[in-house]
């Protein structure tokens, strides 16, 4: 067994010739630390964090053992403290021990086994608790995912529904037959693709669980289906809607990542449109070179204040009250880009306008 492979145990004692006899029976054995005293302690746990086992002795001159485990407690929650100390201590260990801080005492005089067998135990409790925090940080991530996704199918999907209601109210209005049906078969083509892609998101959250499906990705298919939902907000909210792609390598990522970035991007581009402009206008410009695809989206809305542009990833975050959201769309973007090791740029001014700039490297 490697030094690395071994239990890191780290030895506290104010007696020179304890730390030197420790370190000498047990060093085949384990990877053992020594500290002359406990600032010297705690520096070799700064150094060290993925030590697991640290035993003490409880009467030292600058502070017992209990007082040092009970400092260091916050500061260093992971590794398994013991105690060692005679007879005229027990009180105050078992207090000690049922405060939490320390998990058992080895009384002196101690036997090789008595060390031994502490020393494996409090490593099979580390071992617990750490493959115990671990699942609960795989709970938390499925939590995370779920409320994506049922973000994604009650509020993004909203936006889309929104501006096919729009269409009918002017299809209501309109008497010309031939725009009518233009309309509808716009409106009946994009609702299948909305589907779709409520049906993409079901499988890819409840049968991946958010873990990342590598394809390759044709970014003028993936723009596609948005396209056709986002031409309606187009047409509806008089915006000018332009769309360029330039891509002549292969390109390899998760496409529904892709695809929540893309969507959130263009909500708000979309959404925040300064009602008072005249001239509205959307851009998409995707171009992939030497492995790294670049995503911007333009608008000429109503921009952000430059007070709130580091927050607008954050979960909740709002920067206006003009329009209807949960502040969680750019979160989502922020959290997709994370899994793909992408980064997002935002330049903005207020009543001029908004760019997002996107890479993301190829899987």
């Amino acid at each position: 067994m490697s030094k690395e492979d071994k239990i890191k145990v780290l030895y506290v004692d104010d007696e020179m010739n304890n730390l030197h006899g420790f370190k000498a029976t047990y060093r085949m054995d384990y990877n053992v630390f020594i500290a002359n005293n406990t600032d010297e302690a705690v520096k070799l746990l700064e150094e060290n964090p993925d030590v697991r086992v640290i035993l003490s002795d409880q009467r030292m001159p600058d502070k017992t053992g209990v007082q040092f485990f009970e400092d260091v407690r916050k500061q260093f929650p992971n590794p398994v403290r013991m105690l060692i100390t005679g007879y005229t201590d027990v009180e105050s260990v078992i207090d000690s021990i049922n405060r939490g801080n320390i998990y058992r005492y080895i009384k002196k005089p101690w036997t090789d086994f008595d060390i031994r067998s502490a020393i494996d135990e409090g490593n099979k409790y580390y071992l617990t608790n750490t493959t115990l925090a671990i699942r609960n940080e795989e709970l938390q991530k499925a939590y995370n995912e779920l409320d994506k996704f049922a973000y994604s199918v009650t509020h993004d999907m909203r936006g889309p529904l929104l501006s096919i209601l729009g269409a009918i109210d002017l299809a209501k209005e309109n008497e010309d037959m031939g725009e009518i049906k233009e309309m509808l078969g716009m409106m009946d083509k994009s609702i299948l693709k909305l589907d779709n892609f409520i049906r993409s998101i079901h499988d890819y959250y409840n049968m991946n669980r958010g873990e990342q499906q590598i394809v390759e990705i044709e970014f003028e298919k993936l723009v596609a289906d948005l396209k056709d939902i986002y031409d309606i907000s187009a047409q509806t909210g008089n915006v000018q809607f332009d769309v360029r792609i330039n891509q002549s390598e292969p390109f390899r990522s998760d496409d529904m990542s892709l695809r929540i970035i893309l969507n959130n991007l263009l909500s708000n581009a979309f959404k925040y449109q300064r009602r008072s402009e005249e001239h509205k206008k959307v851009s998409l410009d995707i171009s992939v070179e030497k492995g790294v695809a670049t995503i911007n989206v333009v608008d000429n809305g109503i921009g952000i204040d430059d007070a709130h542009v580091s927050e607008i990833f954050n979960m909740f975050f709002r920067g206006t009250t003009e329009e209807v959201g949960s502040g969680f769309g750019l979160y989502n973007v922020k959290d997709a880009l994370s899994k793909l090791k992408g980064e997002i740029v935002v330049s903005s001014k207020v009543n001029e306008g908004s760019t997002f700039t996107v890479k993301v490297p190829t899987k």
